[in-house]
């Protein structure tokens, strides 16, 4: 059986099909942070169309993080529509609790950052999300959940 995480946005919900086969250590980060309601009202702080929809920064300036880092868990899956990667800093064992999800191709990506989820349902919500670097009224995360 396998787990989602299940973002609910202000359109409704996003279903995240976890992927552990590809990066155990971030999908047991992000469980575990959903599951203590870290994620909950937090903004997507970074949507550009085209590429993709950046959250889970608790300032929502893009450079805050929760708790601890993960090492980098790089692999061969493509950085496609739907995919869910963690975002980092310069060093590839700095993510924390950003994440993004694609919006297009970005295969430009891959082997560069952690592939942790693919978007399974829900993706038009993520779709409509207000775009900008941050949007002037960035789209919030109401709940996060793992299911």
């Amino acid at each position: 059986m396998s787990e989602n995480l299940i973002l609910t946005v202000e359109g409704g919900d996003v279903t995240i099909k976890l992927r552990p086969d590809l990066a155990p250590k971030h999908v047991e980060q992000i469980t575990r942070l959903a599951k203590e309601g870290f994620y909950d009202g937090l903004t997507f702080h970074r949507v550009i169309d085209g590429f993709m929809a950046q959250g889970g920064c608790p300032d929502g300036t893009g450079m805050g993080g929760a708790d601890a880092h993960i090492p980098a868990e790089f692999s061969d899956e493509p950085h496609v529509r739907g995919v869910a990667s963690m975002a980092r800093a310069m060093d590839p064992n700095s993510a924390s609790s950003q994440f993004f999800i694609c919006f297009d191709d970005a295969t430009f990506l891959d082997g560069q950052y952690s592939v942790w989820g693919q978007v399974t349902s829900g993706m038009e919500h993520i779709d409509a999300l207000p775009k900008g670097e941050p949007p002037r009224e960035p789209g919030k995360i109401i709940k996060a959940t793992v299911a």
